[in-house]
């Protein structure tokens, strides 16, 4: 496909699925350079679908079967043409020109099948890679897109800071996964905290599930510190971490609160999450 073939209608289409779906990357492409908004647009579009997988099915299979659609996008092997999918269409557009690796992507998809389980998360280095292919890699390949130069100076800290944000964005989730018997909270953590699987769902040893998610959390605070350590992250590329600069007071009110979180909401109003993305736009810290 050329990217001459790219009608500005579909591109419309990404800005608004992430509009509806995932309204923090979706202010992240805003706060981008304009022409690379296309490309950014459909990578996190492409992301939001995978997500949401989940939720549009009852059943695994059904799942894996929209999962298999897009890894036979990306392997070349699709049945009919993507432009009658304006995602598919821009996605493909933004591999070609910005040379995006088609294996990270399918390695997305690949890790994403673990959503469509309750099967339990078993250690924080299966969970660091879960984070690793999903949030990590997607803040990797939206470097690629602003800056291929940049993007490898800040490999370290797009790992670091994608797994901050995956663990932060599975604390937003705990009380949905909770209601389904899913667990992203690794059971070494349950473990050294006293817990199993079955304790931590049925949610009433409120002092160690506490624990529990006040190690988890931690754990995501870890690596937004190493993060940040990993040095300065190239203003170039910066626009492709904003959503993770969302992350800490998650993660801090997450530790405040601990069982509380599955009756108080853990997420910022709109009005300052979009605020600390615009601070973040013009500080370039994270």
């Amino acid at each position: 496909m050329t990217t001459s073939a790219a009608p500005r209608g579909n591109r419309d289409i990404c800005l608004a699925t992430l509009r509806d779906t995932d309204r923090d990357r979706y202010l992240a492409c805003l706060l981008a350079p304009e022409e690379k908004r296309p490309a950014l647009a459909a990578l996190y579009a492409f992301n939001a679908e995978l997500a949401r997988v989940r939720d549009l099915v009852h059943e695994p299979l059904p799942g894996e079967v929209r999962m298999q659609y897009w890894r036979d996008l990306l392997e070349g092997q699709a049945h009919g043409s993507s432009e009658a999918n304006p995602i598919a269409s821009e996605l493909l557009i933004a591999i070609e020109q910005h040379r995006l690796p088609r294996q990270t992507l399918i390695d997305m998809i690949d890790a994403r099948i673990f959503d469509l389980y309750d099967d339990p998360m078993e250690t924080r280095v299966t969970l660091e890679g879960y984070a690793g292919e999903t949030a990590s890699a997607l803040i990797q390949l939206a470097s690629l897109v602003l800056s291929p130069e940049e993007a490898r100076r800040s490999a370290d800290a797009a790992g670091h800071a994608g797994v901050a944000q995956a663990i932060a964005g599975l604390l937003l989730l705990m009380p949905l996964h909770r209601h389904r018997g899913q667990l992203y909270l690794p059971l070494e953590i349950l473990t050294a905290t006293g817990l199993d699987r079955s304790t931590f769902l049925a949610g009433e040893d409120k002092a160690r599930i506490s624990a529990a998610i006040e190690a988890f959390a931690g754990l995501g605070r870890e690596h937004l510190a190493k993060a940040r350590a990993a040095g300065t992250i190239p203003p170039a590329v910066f626009p492709a971490f904003l959503p993770a600069t969302l992350a800490e007071p998650v993660l801090k009110k997450a530790q405040r609160l601990g069982s509380g979180l599955f009756d108080r909401s853990l997420l910022l109003p709109q009005w300052r999450r979009q605020m600390r993305m615009a601070l973040a736009s013009i500080t370039k810290q994270i």
